[in-house]
């Protein structure tokens, strides 16, 4: 087999696949949510705080000296607004699980089977020879 045959026969394999749309479906979700918080959620939330903007957030390490060395800055608002689209993706892929896992159907345990004839048999000369002890 050659190499070709058998980098195709993997690519083409369900799990691969699988994997590939997650991950498309996943970037995309994760801009989704990125704008969610950005755009919807982190606003108003400045507004409750007096006016503040997250992404402008940040501590002054070093001023800017000239034009050619920039200040040095310490941008914990962006973190702030990661750790909330970071809390929210993963909210909605425990959401998803949690229901994919309840979809799931319990396998229905089976009856045993009837003892059969013979087992009928030494059961009852079984009990015979007991019952005579």
């Amino acid at each position: 087999m050659s190499m070709l045959q058998e980098f195709k026969d993997f690519a083409m394999k369900g799990n691969v696949v699988d994997l590939a749309v997650g991950v498309i479906i996943g970037g995309a979700f994760g801009k989704i949510v990125s704008s969610l918080v950005a755009d919807v959620i982190m606003p108003p939330i400045g507004v409750l705080m007096g006016g503040v903007d997250f992404t402008k957030l940040g501590v002054t390490l070093k001023e800017a000296v000239d034009e050619k060395t920039p200040a040095v800055v310490l941008h914990y608002g962006n973190f702030i607004q990661a750790v909330v689209d970071f809390t929210i993706v993963a909210f909605a892929i425990f959401m998803a699980i949690k229901l994919m896992n309840k979809m799931k159907k319990e396998p229905v345990p089976e009856a045993p089977p009837a003892p059969s004839k013979e087992e009928l048999l030494l059961t009852d000369i079984r009990d015979i020879l007991k019952a005579k002890n």
